[in-house]
Protein backbone atom coordinates (compact mmCIF):
# COMPACT_ATOMS: atom_id res chain seq x y z
CA UNK A 1 0.00 0.00 0.00
CA UNK A 2 1.32 3.43 -0.93
CA UNK A 3 0.84 5.10 2.46
CA UNK A 4 1.69 8.58 1.16
CA UNK A 5 -0.90 8.31 -1.60
CA UNK A 6 -3.49 7.01 0.88
CA UNK A 7 -2.82 9.95 3.21
CA UNK A 8 -3.02 12.37 0.28
CA UNK A 9 -6.38 10.88 -0.74
CA UNK A 10 -7.69 10.96 2.83
CA UNK A 11 -6.67 14.61 3.05
CA UNK A 12 -8.56 15.23 -0.18
CA UNK A 13 -11.61 13.63 1.45
CA UNK A 14 -11.10 15.77 4.56
CA UNK A 15 -10.98 18.92 2.41
CA UNK A 16 -14.03 17.92 0.38
CA UNK A 17 -16.07 17.12 3.48
CA UNK A 18 -15.13 20.46 5.07
CA UNK A 19 -16.18 22.21 1.87
CA UNK A 20 -19.46 20.33 2.19
CA UNK A 21 -19.96 21.79 5.67
CA UNK A 22 -19.57 25.31 4.27
CA UNK A 23 -21.63 24.53 1.18
CA UNK A 24 -24.57 22.95 3.04
CA UNK A 25 -24.56 25.70 5.66
CA UNK A 26 -24.64 28.35 2.93
CA UNK A 27 -27.40 26.53 1.09
CA UNK A 28 -29.48 26.23 4.24
CA UNK A 29 -29.35 30.01 4.57
CA UNK A 30 -30.39 30.57 0.95
CA UNK A 31 -33.50 28.36 0.79
CA UNK A 32 -36.78 30.23 0.40
CA UNK A 33 -40.31 29.17 -0.44
CA UNK A 34 -42.89 26.64 0.67
CA UNK A 35 -40.49 23.80 1.37
CA UNK A 36 -37.98 25.94 3.30
CA UNK A 37 -38.33 24.30 6.72
CA UNK A 38 -37.78 20.66 5.73
CA UNK A 39 -35.06 21.52 3.21
CA UNK A 40 -33.04 23.70 5.60
CA UNK A 41 -33.34 20.98 8.20
CA UNK A 42 -32.00 18.44 5.71
CA UNK A 43 -29.19 20.80 4.64
CA UNK A 44 -28.20 21.43 8.26
CA UNK A 45 -28.09 17.69 8.90
CA UNK A 46 -25.85 17.27 5.85
CA UNK A 47 -23.49 19.96 7.18
CA UNK A 48 -23.26 18.19 10.54
CA UNK A 49 -22.65 14.89 8.79
CA UNK A 50 -19.94 16.43 6.63
CA UNK A 51 -18.10 17.58 9.75
CA UNK A 52 -18.30 14.07 11.20
CA UNK A 53 -16.97 12.65 7.91
CA UNK A 54 -14.13 15.19 7.89
CA UNK A 55 -13.16 14.28 11.44
CA UNK A 56 -13.19 10.59 10.59
CA UNK A 57 -10.93 11.11 7.56
CA UNK A 58 -8.61 13.26 9.67
CA UNK A 59 -8.41 10.58 12.35
CA UNK A 60 -7.38 8.06 9.71
CA UNK A 61 -4.72 10.47 8.41
CA UNK A 62 -3.19 10.75 11.87
CA UNK A 63 -3.54 7.00 12.48
CA UNK A 64 -1.36 6.48 9.41
CA UNK A 65 1.21 8.99 10.69
CA UNK A 66 0.14 11.82 8.43
CA UNK A 67 -0.72 15.46 9.02
CA UNK A 68 -4.36 16.46 8.44
CA UNK A 69 -4.85 19.18 5.88
CA UNK A 70 -5.96 22.64 6.96
CA UNK A 71 -7.34 23.35 3.49
CA UNK A 72 -10.96 23.40 2.46
CA UNK A 73 -12.01 21.87 -0.85
CA UNK A 74 -13.25 23.85 -3.82
CA UNK A 75 -16.16 26.16 -3.10
CA UNK A 76 -18.02 27.25 -6.18
CA UNK A 77 -20.54 30.06 -5.84
CA UNK A 78 -22.78 30.05 -8.88
CA UNK A 79 -25.05 32.80 -7.55
CA UNK A 80 -28.01 30.56 -8.51
CA UNK A 81 -30.13 30.09 -5.41
CA UNK A 82 -33.23 28.36 -6.70
CA UNK A 83 -33.90 25.11 -4.90
CA UNK A 84 -33.35 23.01 -8.04
CA UNK A 85 -30.07 24.85 -8.76
CA UNK A 86 -28.86 24.26 -5.22
CA UNK A 87 -29.82 20.59 -5.38
CA UNK A 88 -27.97 20.16 -8.69
CA UNK A 89 -24.84 21.71 -7.15
CA UNK A 90 -25.30 19.38 -4.20
CA UNK A 91 -25.49 16.44 -6.58
CA UNK A 92 -22.18 17.40 -8.18
CA UNK A 93 -20.56 17.76 -4.75
CA UNK A 94 -21.78 14.31 -3.68
CA UNK A 95 -20.53 12.75 -6.92
CA UNK A 96 -17.11 14.28 -6.24
CA UNK A 97 -17.16 12.59 -2.85
CA UNK A 98 -17.93 9.22 -4.37
CA UNK A 99 -15.02 9.64 -6.79
CA UNK A 100 -12.60 10.32 -3.93
CA UNK A 101 -13.83 7.41 -1.84
CA UNK A 102 -13.58 5.15 -4.90
CA UNK A 103 -10.01 6.34 -5.44
CA UNK A 104 -9.24 5.45 -1.83
CA UNK A 105 -10.80 2.03 -2.29
CA UNK A 106 -8.57 1.45 -5.30
CA UNK A 107 -5.50 2.26 -3.22
CA UNK A 108 -6.36 0.02 -0.25
CA UNK A 109 -8.28 -2.90 -1.77
CA UNK A 110 -6.85 -6.19 -0.48
CA UNK A 111 -4.16 -4.25 1.44
CA UNK A 112 -5.88 -2.76 4.50
CA UNK A 113 -9.23 -4.17 5.64
CA UNK A 114 -10.06 -1.21 7.89
CA UNK A 115 -9.52 1.36 5.15
CA UNK A 116 -11.21 -0.83 2.57
CA UNK A 117 -14.32 -1.18 4.73
CA UNK A 118 -14.28 2.56 5.48
CA UNK A 119 -14.11 3.38 1.77
CA UNK A 120 -16.92 0.95 0.92
CA UNK A 121 -19.13 2.27 3.73
CA UNK A 122 -18.61 5.85 2.61
CA UNK A 123 -19.22 5.03 -1.07
CA UNK A 124 -22.55 3.47 -0.10
CA UNK A 125 -23.39 6.41 2.15
CA UNK A 126 -22.57 9.04 -0.49
CA UNK A 127 -24.52 7.10 -3.12
CA UNK A 128 -27.50 7.13 -0.74
CA UNK A 129 -27.18 10.94 -0.66
CA UNK A 130 -27.07 11.05 -4.44
CA UNK A 131 -30.26 8.99 -4.63
CA UNK A 132 -31.99 11.29 -2.15
CA UNK A 133 -31.01 14.43 -4.05
CA UNK A 134 -32.06 12.87 -7.35
CA UNK A 135 -35.44 12.05 -5.82
CA UNK A 136 -35.76 15.61 -4.53
CA UNK A 137 -35.16 16.88 -8.08
CA UNK A 138 -37.93 14.74 -9.54
CA UNK A 139 -41.33 16.16 -10.24
CA UNK A 140 -44.20 14.41 -8.43
CA UNK A 141 -45.11 11.25 -10.33
CA UNK A 142 -41.80 10.97 -12.22
CA UNK A 143 -40.13 7.62 -11.67
CA UNK A 144 -36.93 8.25 -13.65
CA UNK A 145 -33.97 9.90 -11.91
CA UNK A 146 -33.74 13.62 -12.67
CA UNK A 147 -29.96 13.73 -13.14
Amino acid sequence: MDKDKVIETLNGILELELAGVVRYTHYSLMIFGHARIPIISWMSTQADEGLAHARRAGELVTALGGHPSLKIGKLLETEHHGIDDILRETLEHEKGGVALYEALLGLVRDKDVRLEEYAREMIAHENDHISEVEKMLRKPGDLEPAA
